[in-house]
């Protein structure tokens, strides 16, 4: 028999896809105001796997991604979903997006994003908005799923997020061990 357990507090990540990088730091501002204090945020990576955005954002887009160094409950990404969506009304001009937000959290094992769109892999949690399992850590390395986003299956955010990895591995030893 299993026997509930409190799961284990997880690593804040929030990825952003933007045109205007001068804006980004207003945004980010915003997110520590909402999230605490960032701990990692990635390189700029050209956002060019999709023209999915480009009608409402513009071309070239581009994504950065921020780690908080806060841990956050699994259960609370939910409702981080619905405050980064209204960063993203927020900073909306004529009713387009200008911003696009991507919280989720990572995991000794997974990466886990929020989506507020159903599909077969995504398991809804609350408030409309569902847990999209895009990456899983094993044998040393993340591994991209079927589904996995082509942004997040890119070497370089790999590598990147294989170090937030190991920073959130050190933090909870620390707080394991004093």
């Amino acid at each position: 028999m299993s026997l509930p357990q409190r799961p284990p507090a997880a690593k804040l990540i929030i990825g952003a896809i933007l045109a205007d990088k001068d804006r980004f730091c207003r945004v980010i501002d915003d997110m520590i105001a909402l999230f605490g204090t960032v701990d990692i945020v990635s390189p700029w990576y050209a956002f060019d796997y999709t023209d999915y955005y480009h009608q409402e954002m513009g071309q070239p887009l581009f994504r950065r991604v921020a780690a908080f160094k806060r841990h956050i409950g699994q259960i609370d990404l939910p409702l981080i979903k619905c405050r980064t969506n209204r960063l993203e009304q927020r900073y909306a001009a004529h009713g387009q997006r200008t911003v696009n937000l991507d919280p989720g959290y990572l995991l000794k094992e997974r990466l886990v994003l929020a989506s507020g769109k159903n599909f077969a892999h995504r398991i809804y949690l609350d408030k409309g908005i569902y847990a999209d399992l895009t990456l899983i850590y094993e044998q040393g390395a993340f591994k991209t799923l079927p589904w996995t986003y082509p942004d997040y299956a890119a070497p370089v955010l790999l590598d990147w997020l294989a170090g937030v990895r190991a920073k959130y591995r050190f933090d909870t030893k620390a707080t394991i061990f004093g």
